[in-house]
């Protein structure tokens, strides 16, 4: 993977991808905005680094005239996608990244004319977002393809890193989003619940607009979808209560104080903690037409595990030329068996 630039490969995830594609045999370059944390990793890997912020396009493009692929791992993703993106689409470079972020999803949609035409792949979501979500929603659309509805449920616990909260911690007051008719449609934060049985145990779960609103619709072309996660009673109020005071929460003044306290207190979890942790994933797809159902479940290890794991797959696939050009999802470029081929993921139907 030598043509591979992960850019923010000091962050949590970054540098779990860095590590991992040095025990596979890559020697990828290690990029991010924070020249001392970058040089500081390149020197204890062995590996080229550099440092470049994403103000400057002709900076940026200099800095990805000799890779292949670009892997971003900065989050929050609604800040560095686009001009990372664009500065794929500039030096013909693919890019893919591992945003779970809704609007991302939607902004780098709009620019598949031009990267089909650079002969470039975009495909954001390349981790645990939305990898699993998606070939699980690809794999129930094809066992009934006249589904109107798709609706998708999460149980998974465990501790998460310090650019996953802060890209949490942004959301916060943005309200909820699903998929109704083809279009997308606002709606209240955690404005619905339901009971889901994962196989293990009945949960309820809350509604969430996790990035599958806009990449299973298109992955599957069923017009409508739905998300939930299972969530403690205090998060779903949480949520609620972020949503009315929507405003506040978004102000700059409000976002660098939380900002401040992820950096001083949130540190992602640990390897034991990773190996303690395991997640179930469960998709309905129905018709309301025949109305017929169709449910199937996808068990998965830690959801940063199989973020690395995804995410050099898809790098080693893209790198390999089996990426179609323009703007993918992970299961629209490779199916909805992609997800078993990462280590630990099992699916089974009912």
């Amino acid at each position: 993977m030598d043509s591979l630039l992960i850019y923010g490969a000091y962050g949590y995830t970054g540098a779990l991808i860095a590590r991992e594609a040095i025990d596979r045999g890559g020697e990828p370059i290690l990029a991010g905005r924070d020249a001392t944390k970058v040089h500081q990793l390149g020197e204890e890997l062995g590996l080229q680094s550099r440092s470049f912020t994403l103000e400057d396009p002709d900076r940026i493009d200099s800095h990805l005239e000799d890779a292949d692929v670009v892997l971003n791992c900065a989050g929050p993703f609604v800040d560095t996608a686009e001009p990372l993106a664009d500065a794929c689409i500039r030096t013909e470079t693919d890019y893919l990244d591992i945003t779970g972020e809704l609007e991302v999803f939607e902004r780098l949609a709009r620019r598949t004319e031009r990267a089909a035409a650079a002969d470039v792949t975009l495909l954001p979501g390349c981790g645990f977002d939305v990898v699993p979500t998606d070939c699980l929603a690809a794999h129930v659309a094809d066992r009934l393809p006249e589904a109107t509805h798709l609706s998708l449920a999460i149980a998974a616990g465990g501790s998460i890193s310090p650019g996953t909260t802060k890209t949490a911690l942004r959301g916060l007051g943005d309200g909820g989003a699903i998929r109704e008719d083809g279009a997308l449609r606002a709606v209240p934060a955690a404005d619905r619940t339901r009971i889901v049985d994962f196989g293990w145990d009945t949960q309820t779960v809350t509604a969430f607009p996790w990035g599958d609103v806009s990449t299973a619709f298109r992955t599957t072309d069923i017009p409508n979808v739905r998300v939930y996660m299972a969530l403690p009673d205090a998060a779903r109020t949480a949520m609620r209560v972020a949503d009315r005071l929507g405003p506040i929460v978004r102000t700059d003044a409000v976002q660098s104080v939380l900002d401040s306290l992820v950096d001083r207190f949130v540190e992602g979890p640990t390897a034991t903690e990773r190996a303690d942790s395991q997640v179930t994933i469960w998709a309905e797809a129905w018709s309301a037409e025949t109305h017929e159902t169709v449910e199937s479940l996808l068990s998965t290890p830690d959801p940063y595990d199989v973020t690395v794991d995804a995410a050099l797959e898809i790098a080693d696939r893209t790198r390999s030329a089996d990426a179609p050009a323009g703007y993918q999802t992970p299961a629209g470029a490779f199916g909805p068996n992609l997800v078993l081929a990462l280590d630990g993921v099992e699916r089974t139907d009912r």
